[in-house]
């Protein structure tokens, strides 16, 4: 989808749709739309006196312009309350509106900016969700059908903001350029996510990142853990026939800067392993590797937005099955930082791939560290679909960080504790430490406690997205599947 900004009146800009905005509560069109001809207004009253659209967030209604505008149709969408509108309400009308102009095979589409004047909203900032909402809405998993049904879905083919005023432009494009770089490596991230774990195995995303890295050029190393020496992520994949690999991307920017790591975990396929999964929803385990893919896509963007931060990502990629090879409960391993971890469940297997990556992270300079994780059941249970949980050791200040990013860019996060009390749920009598409790409670905690033994006092952040990766239903500006969270949070921190 090719994307503008143009300066002039919408009335005289010529497109197949021109989108508007309505207010529930107030039942006005919100933004520059006063300009619309005075008979189109007409119209769109008369609709709104007979309830056939009221400005629920979301909603619409087409109606044809009798050429009275250049734009061939006016789409109104729902913008919600007034009094609760903010940058998701533009994401989510966005992507709606998106959604009807390529139900409706509309090639070109024109929108006023939405929010402006609405609050305190920043003029970038409203912007960058309009084109986000678009380009995210507008998403959908091509897949690998043949025959009749193997055509791509429709695409909008010009996406265009237009505004009157010409000193606000200058921010509008730039609020426009994030977006399109961030949603559109989001986008990438579900793809990768998407795919079956027979066509995303280690080689294959790790072939990819090398790709994308050439293409934005950073670098790339692709490395065996058996040399590496990682023990604990080698417990996890030593049961699958499929060769595990270890990819590092490292983004430079200036000597002087500061140098952040992020890890991502990268399993292919969760089958649990020895400690194996019920046979419900398996299928779903191929998401497991959402962390790798949000951070190769987080590197992408960051390059491309010349972040002024030195990134070194560790992505660890394996799969975990059960074979004869494969580690066992009880068994003692020996991981990259010398710990020894006793196993208590094979499927508590992506913290085993994160301690490992970020103590490599450590030694290749980083001081600061994020991780990102489908990692816990638990979380699931405790923030459902809709929140990713955080967590952070000494330095608090990285969390609040990520926090304060998460707010603009819609994709909720809610801080979990860390409490030393939940160390005690991992003594072992022969090891350092297990690998998880014996019990169910607290485990999205225990997880992430698992692995702040292991960072020591670096400053570190630990994102749970287990249950915000993939979606069985439609929300907001996403459609069901692959989210490709945190992209836009990771991306937005980095850049502040």
């Amino acid at each position: 989808m090719k994307l503008q900004v143009k300066i002039g009146n919408v009335n005289q800009i010529s497109s197949d749709m021109l989108i508007v905005g309505l207010f529930k509560d107030t039942k006005k069109l919100s933004g520059a739309i006063a300009a619309v001809d005075s008979m189109l207004k007409g119209i769109i009253s008369s609709a709104l006196v007979q309830n056939e659209i009221e400005g629920k967030l979301g909603e619409s209604l087409l109606f044809h312009s009798f050429g009275r505008i250049a734009a061939k149709k006016v789409l109104v969408v729902g913008m919600g309350e007034r009094k609760k509108f903010n940058l998701d309400s533009i994401r989510t009308a966005s992507a709606s509106a998106i959604r009807q102009a390529q139900k409706l095979k509309t090639k070109q589409v024109i929108s006023v900016l939405h929010g402006e004047g609405e609050g305190v909203l920043d003029i970038e900032d409203c912007a960058a969700a309009l084109v986000e909402g678009a380009i995210l809405g507008s998403y959908k998993f091509e897949g690998y059908k043949t025959g009749k049904d193997s055509n791509p879905s429709f695409r909008v083919k010009e996406f265009t903001l237009v505004e009157g005023d010409h000193n606000k432009i200058s921010k509008i494009k730039a609020g426009v350029r994030q977006a399109e770089i961030c949603a559109s490596a989001q986008n990438n991230a579900r793809d990768l996510v998407a795919a079956p774990a027979n066509k995303m195995t280690p080689t294959a995303i790790a072939n990819y990142a090398q790709k994308m890295a050439r293409s934005v050029g950073i670098s790339c190393k692709i490395s065996d853990p058996h040399k590496l020496k990682f023990g604990a992520m080698l417990s996890v994949s030593e049961g699958s026939k499929d060769l595990p690999k270890v990819v590092i991307l490292k983004y430079h920017h200036s000597p002087k800067a500061e140098t952040i790591g992020l890890v991502g975990k990268g399993v292919t396929f969760d089958s649990g392993g020895i400690s194996i999964k019920p046979s419900r929803r398996l299928w779903e385990m191929k998401t497991d590797m959402s962390g790798a893919a949000a951070v190769i896509e987080v590197m992408r963007a960051a390059a491309q937005l010349k972040v002024r931060k030195n990134i070194i990502a560790v992505i660890p990629l394996c799969e975990n099955m059960p074979d004869g090879k494969a580690a066992r409960p009880g068994d003692v391993i020996t991981s990259y930082s010398g710990k020894t971890i006793e196993i208590i469940s094979t499927d508590a297997e992506g913290r085993m791939l994160l301690i490992d990556s970020l103590n490599y992270a450590q030694k290749l300079g980083a001081t600061r560290l994020v991780d990102v994780a489908t990692l816990t059941g638990g979380c699931v249970v405790a923030l459902g679909d809709v929140a990713s949980g955080i967590m952070g050791n000494v330095n608090h200040k990285i969390v609040e960080e990520i926090l304060e990013a998460s707010k603009i860019t819609g994709e909720k996060m809610w801080e979990l504790p860390l409490y030393d009390e939940y160390k005690e749920y991992l003594k072992s009598d022969i090891a350092d430490f297990k690998n998880c409790s014996e019990g169910r409670g607290a485990s999205a905690s225990t997880g992430g406690v698992f692995v702040s033994e292991v960072v020591g006092k670096t400053p570190w952040a630990h994102i749970d997205i287990a249950g915000t990766a993939f979606l069985h239903h439609s929300r907001g500006c996403l459609g069901a599947g692959a989210t490709g969270t945190p992209v836009r949070t990771l991306v937005r921190w980095l850049a502040r």
